[in-house]
């Protein structure tokens, strides 16, 4: 998982501006965190960053949105 491909949706880069969180971070959260299926997709979770992504073939990932948990 060398060369992780990152598409991105504009809602997913409006939330990487308004919240700081930058590419590398969201590849460490995809290779890294614990990963729960939805319905369209994943969820990865890596420290306080939650990811939610569709693999679209071996290397490539659709970012759909990111966030912040609180732990609320």
């Amino acid at each position: 998982m060398n060369s992780i491909i990152l598409v991105f949706t504009k809602h997913a880069k409006f939330k990487m501006i308004e919240l700081g969180i930058s590419k590398e971070q969201i590849k460490l959260v995809i290779q890294r965190g614990s990963k729960s299926k939805q319905t369209d997709g994943y969820l990865a979770s890596f420290t306080y960053v939650k990811v939610a992504y569709k693999k679209i073939n071996k290397d490539t990932y659709k970012i759909k949105t990111v966030y912040i948990s609180t732990g609320y």
